[in-house]
C-alpha cells in the first residue's frame, strides 16, 4: 500500500497566546485531497512555558498530531532549530505564530512544489487589521509584502520563513540549520536562504498560498517603524563590514547620496500626503542605520 506524504507544519512562538490558539485552529482546517497528512510542531521560545496551556487544550480536541516542545533561550534561530530537530516526515512547513491560513494553504504549496520540482515553496503574507488602521499606514502600503507570479524562482532577499514549506531533505545536514547569531535580531530566514541558494536549491513562489498577518496596533505606531528601519539598516551596515571593498564603496555613495536626497525632499513630501512623507523618512533611517552599523554597531535590537 502506498504511503501517503506527511508533511510537519511548524510554528514558533513567544507570549502571544490568543494569536497561537487562532492559527493552530485554522491550520487544523487544511483541506489535502487525500494527497498527504499532516502534523503540527509548536515550539515555545520562552523559558516559563506560556504557550503550553494553550497548545494543551488543542491536543485535547485535536485529530491532527501536535507536539509541544521548549527552546528556553530566547533566539528565533534556535527555535526554528528544534521544530527542526522534532519534525519528521517528507515536508516541513513554517508558519508564525501572528498568522493565519486559507484553508487551501498547505495544499496549494505542496501542489506547487510538486509542480515545479523545487526544494521549496513560499507564498504572500497579507496583512489583517481587526480595526481601521490609520489611513497613512494603508495608503503607504507599509505592512504590504512585495508578491510574484506563480512559479517564479526567488532570489535569496525575497525569502522568509513566515510561509513557506521545505523539503525536508534540506535539513540532513547540520550545516543547513539557522544561525543563532541572527536570532536575536532577525534576519536568521534569509542568510538561511542565501546559503541554501548559493548551494543550488531552488525555491519559488506560489501566490495562491496565502496567510493572513494579524497587525496589532502596537504596529501602527510611527515609533514602531522609525525603530524597525534603523535597526534594519544598522544590521545591513553591520554585516557590510564583510562585503568585498568595491560593494562596499559602492553602497557607501549609494547611501551619502540616499541621506542627502531624502534630506532634502522631506520639507517637500508633506504636501503630498503624509505616508509619502513617512516614506522618505524611513528611507533616511534605514540610511543612517547602515551609516551606524558600519562604522559602529546597530543601536537598536529588538524583534519585530
Amino acid at each position: 500500500m502506498h504511503q501517503r506524504v506527511h508533511i510537519c507544519v511548524c510554528a514558533c512562538t513567544y507570549k502571544r497566546p490568543a494569536m497561537l490558539h487562532n492559527m493552530l485552529e485554522k491550520v487544523q482546517e487544511q483541506k489535502t485531497e487525500g494527497l498527504f497528512h499532516f502534523s503540527i510542531v509548536v515550539v515555545d521560545n520562552d523559558k516559563f512555558e506560556s504557550a503550553r496551556k494553550t497548545v494543551e487544550i488543542h491536543v485535547q480536541k485535536s485529530k491532527i498530531p501536535i507536539i509541544y516542545v521548549v527552546e528556553p533561550e530566547q533566539n528565533i534561530a534556535l527555535a526554528r532549530n528544534k521544530a527542526v530537530e522534532f519534525s519528521r516526515g517528507d515536508y516541513i512547513a513554517f508558519i508564525d505564530d501572528d498568522e493565519f491560513p486559507e484553508q487551501e494553504w498547505l495544499l496549494n504549496l505542496y501542489n506547487s512544489l510538486i509542480s515545479f520540482k523545487c526544494d521549496g515553496v513560499l507564498g504572500p503574507v497579507v496583512p489583517y487589521f481587526e480595526s481601521n488602521p490609520p489611513k497613512w499606514l494603508v495608503k503607504g502600503g507599509f505592512c504590504e509584502r512585495k508578491t510574484h507570479k506563480t512559479g517564479s524562482i526567488l532570489h535569496w532577499d525575497d525569502t522568509r520563513t513566515g510561509n513557506v514549506l521545505l523539503s525536508m531533505g534540506i535539513f540532513e545536514d547540520k550545516k543547513s540549520q539557522f544561525d543563532p547569531e541572527f536570532g536575536k535580531t532577525g534576519g536568521e530566514d534569509q542568510h538561511f536562504f542565501k546559503r541554501m541558494i548559493n548551494e543550488g536549491r531552488r525555491f519559488v513562489w506560489c501566490n495562491e498560498a496565502r496567510v493572513h498577518e494579524i497587525v496589532p496596533p502596537e504596529r501602527w505606531k510611527r515609533g514602531f517603524y522609525f525603530r524597525k528601519y534603523l535597526q534594519i539598516g544598522g544590521r545591513t551596515g553591520e554585516l557590510a563590514k564583510k562585503w568585498p571593498a568595491s560593494k562596499k564603496g559602492m553602497w557607501f555613495v549609494k547611501a551619502t547620496l540616499s541621506v542627502c536626497f531624502y534630506t532634502l525632499v522631506l520639507p517637500f513630501s508633506v504636501f503630498v500626503g503624509h505616508h509619502v512623507f513617512m516614506k522618505c523618512l524611513l528611507k533616511n533611517i534605514f540610511y543612517l542605520g547602515w551609516f551606524i552599523g558600519l562604522l559602529w554597531r546597530p543601536v537598536i535590537k529588538f524583534r519585530y
